[in-house]
């Protein structure tokens, strides 16, 4: 299982690294933007924070061809271990054939159904981020990807699913139960992964216990 965060925000990645066990960190132009700084900054500052096993996926601005595949070539010399993200349109889809072939990782992106992630995985994507919770809108979305996943099993395509747009963690723990290998968490969700006022509680009672028998908080 690979935990991704979704966020651009410096200080949001170091503290969740710190906490959790990240794998990487997935961003996009509106993520990226609010961050109010120049984007090589946002990049350059990331990668201070990173490990180098740890996985940078940049998305491409651009929506033509041309233009797509010249970005793609750029994302991949920031840094050693990056991904180019590339949206499912026909260009995009275009571009992804293209990258792939010159050896550039690639996320297919903004895919919104179970039949765009898979002629993306054959065009050569090596990871899916389907929209989970958009879709939602039209479908059930957890349900598509598990499809989806299904779909790749059936025709031993060894892309990877990263499930993204999740807006609880109750999506979260379906598609885990269901065999999705990763997830791209915004920092609230990954948060409410670990965080408990139960636990909170029962730290308290165990905290006062200790104080009122030794008349101190630590055990040394």
């Amino acid at each position: 299982m690979k935990l991704i965060i979704d966020t651009a925000n410096v200080k949001e990645i170091k503290r969740l690294c710190e906490i959790l066990n990240v794998w990487g960190v997935t961003t996009n132009p509106t993520i990226i933007s609010k961050e109010n700084k120049p984007f090589e900054e946002v990049i350059s500052d990331i990668d201070k924070v990173l490990e180098k096993d740890q996985v940078l996926f940049v998305q491409v601005v651009s929506t033509d061809y041309e233009s797509i595949v010249k970005e793609g070539r750029y994302i991949a010399t920031l840094r050693k271990n990056i991904v180019a993200k590339i949206p499912v349109t026909a260009d995009g889809l275009k571009a992804i054939k293209t990258l792939h072939k010159e050896g550039i990782k690639i996320l297919a992106t903004a895919i919104n159904n179970a039949t765009q992630g898979f002629v993306a995985a054959l065009n050569g994507a090596e990871y899916l981020a389907p929209y989970v919770n958009r879709m939602t809108n039209y479908t059930d979305g957890v349900e598509e990807t598990i499809i989806l996943q299904q779909m790749l099993d059936a025709h031993d395509l060894d892309t990877e699913i990263i499930a993204a747009s999740l807006k609880n963690t109750g999506q979260v723990k379906e598609l885990i139960r269901n065999g999705i290998e990763s997830v791209t968490l915004p920092v609230d969700i990954a948060d409410l992964m670990y965080l408990n006022p139960a636990t909170d509680t029962a730290v308290e009672a165990f905290t006062n216990s200790w104080y009122k028998a030794y008349n101190k908080k630590t055990l040394i």
